[in-house]
């Protein structure tokens, strides 16, 4: 696929918005003494006599207009312009027509006019019609934008030769013919496939690639290695390989982009946490670490020393990795790559959850966000009416982002299938993606997700939603019903909060909320909580 930006769309017209009526127009090209192997304007502007031009260009123009007056809209024309609209982007037409035909053939519509367009641009303007680039560049200009941030639609050679020439992407649309136009960056049957297209050039917003957009590119690269047990997917934080040993190989990698307080522990933990919900011991990382220009020495040892002490806590030796100062980043972005090593029965695979799994969640809701947000935004909370107590408690709750503990002892209970750690997008998102790996649905009571009192107090001080928050430190575990009751037990002694929050069902994957024993809506979150604030 062609790596592009879009900022407009132009539109062909005959063909495209538009639908033909009964006229044919090989038979004005008849008329005219035209071959039908020619293009029909150079035709006439090639006759010699002047009359004889004239005559030729009105009898051109009486049956566009008649062909206007018979034509009808393209199925999905009205429908693909408004949602074009809706998305912001700029919309214009560019036809070889007169803008008379255009007018009259647009009083078919029912919700489109010559208003809705930002440009027009037809034979009537100065530039030279297509296949020439000249309209396209003209167009792209009023439009504002540069023309390769322009895509040309159209279902004619000379819309794919204009566009490529100016250098447009460009769409064929084959109005299912089924035809292929080999120098068009894309080809579509209908107009509704365009928005689709279009997608794939608007702008992404900060997070998490959508989950309906990963796991199509994945599916589309997905590994042929027979080494590999686990590999990529939505939902999966780890890769597990046969190593060719007793022992598999787990690998994860995970960013700290929004931290400016304190990033070394937190690239320690959330990459330790990933490898935890395997059942695997982590065991070597390396790190890139990359500071914006005017970044001390001083701090990048403060850094650097966190990601020391960090590692030397959980038992994870520091490999190595890089550093650099660009400016390529404004605040300091650390990476962190883990590797470690499970047993082969030791490994906990999400695909082994089962109908009757009973659902349990550690801890509560945000916690990692709960920290970041009372150090970052501190004094906007103190404004807000927060006490010092609060802002304090939460700002601890960093030592408690780390699930090694409870996940090691959900991996001594062969009863246990599945654990998903709480990360960006919070405990909805993290439901949604342990239901997708695990290929089950899940039935989830919105009641019974713990929230702490401080994290409620932070996020309603700063307009955002607990379950949308980042959520290192809070462990979502699926075990065989029989033995939940054990494992909540085994947790609980060792002072980590446990508690039932839904089980597993059997249906395709997704999840079924409820609240009060009524059904509810499971909140969804595109970006992170977090991420929207900093934003």
């Amino acid at each position: 696929m062609k790596a592009f930006c879009v900022k407009a769309v132009l539109f062909d017209f005959d063909g495209t918005l538009s639908r033909p009526g009964s006229l044919d127009f090989n038979w004005i090209k008849k008329e005219l003494g035209c071959p039908l192997d020619r293009p029909v304007l150079e035709f006439i502007r090639e006759l010699p006599d002047e009359t004889e031009r004239k005559r030729a260009m009105d009898a051109l123009n009486a049956f566009e207009q008649a062909g206007a007056e018979d034509s009808e809209p393209n199925l999905g024309a009205e429908e693909t312009v408004r949602a074009i609209r809706a998305l912001g982007l700029g919309v214009g037409l560019i036809t070889r027509n007169r803008l008379a035909s255009i007018e009259r053939a647009l009083e078919n519509f029912q919700h489109l006019t010559p208003s809705d367009f930002d440009v027009i641009v037809t034979r009537d303007h100065p530039p030279a019609p297509k296949p020439s680039p000249e309209g396209i560049l003209f167009a792209a200009d009023r439009l504002g934008v540069d023309v390769s941030e322009l895509v040309l639609v159209g279902d004619f050679v000379f819309d794919v030769l204009a566009g490529e020439r100016a250098g447009a992407v460009t769409v064929f649309l084959s109005n299912r013919r089924g035809e292929n136009h080999p120098r068009a960056d894309f080809t579509i049957g209908t107009l509704g496939e365009l928005l689709d297209i279009l997608r794939m050039g608007l702008s992404l917003r900060a997070g998490k690639l959508p989950n309906d957009l990963l796991v199509r590119f994945l599916s589309e690269f997905a590994p042929d290695d027979p080494s590999i047990r686990i590999g990529p997917g939505m939902g999966e934080d780890t890769a597990v390989v046969e190593a060719g040993g007793a022992e598999l190989l787990v690998m994860t990698s995970d960013p700290i982009t929004f931290a400016t307080d304190a990033a070394g522990i937190y690239a320690v933990a959330v990459n330790a946490n990933d490898m935890a919900t395997s059942g695997a011991l982590p065991r070597w990382m390396i790190t890139t670490l990359l500071f914006p220009i005017g970044t001390t020495p001083s701090q990048v040892r403060h850094l650097m020393g966190e990601l020391g002490v960090a590692c030397s806590r959980w038992g994870i030796t520091l490999c190595g990795g890089h550093t650099e100062i660009t400016d390529a980043v404004s605040r300091p972005v650390a990476v962190g790559t883990l590797v470690g090593t499970v047993s082969r029965e030791g490994l906990v695979d999400k695909r082994k959850m089962r109908p009757g799994d009973a659902l349990l969640m550690t801890k509560s809701a945000g916690l990692e966000g709960t920290a970041i947000l009372a150090r970052e935004f501190e004094d906007r909370l103190r404004q807000g009416g927060i006490g010092k107590d609060v802002l304090e408690r939460a700002s601890d709750l960093l030592s408690h982002i780390a699930i090694l503990e409870e996940a090691r002892i959900c991996a001594s209970f062969p009863a246990t299938s599945a654990m998903h750690d709480v990360t960006e997008g919070g405990v909805a998102t993290a439901l949604v993606e342990l239901s997708v790996a695990g290929g089950r649905g899940l039935r989830v009571d919105l009641e019974a997700v713990p929230v702490s009192e401080d994290t409620r107090c932070v996020a309603a001080g700063l307009g955002i939603d607990p379950l949308g928050l980042i959520g290192s430190g809070s462990l979502l575990i699926c075990c065989r019903p029989a033995e939940a009751p054990a494992l909540v037990e085994a947790i609980r002694s060792r002072a980590i909060p446990v508690r039932r929050i839904g089980e597993v069902i059997d249906r395709e994957p997704g999840v079924e909320a409820h609240r009060s024993g009524e059904p509810a809506i499971l909140p969804s979150f595109e970006v992170d909580e977090i991420t929207r604030l900093f934003g």
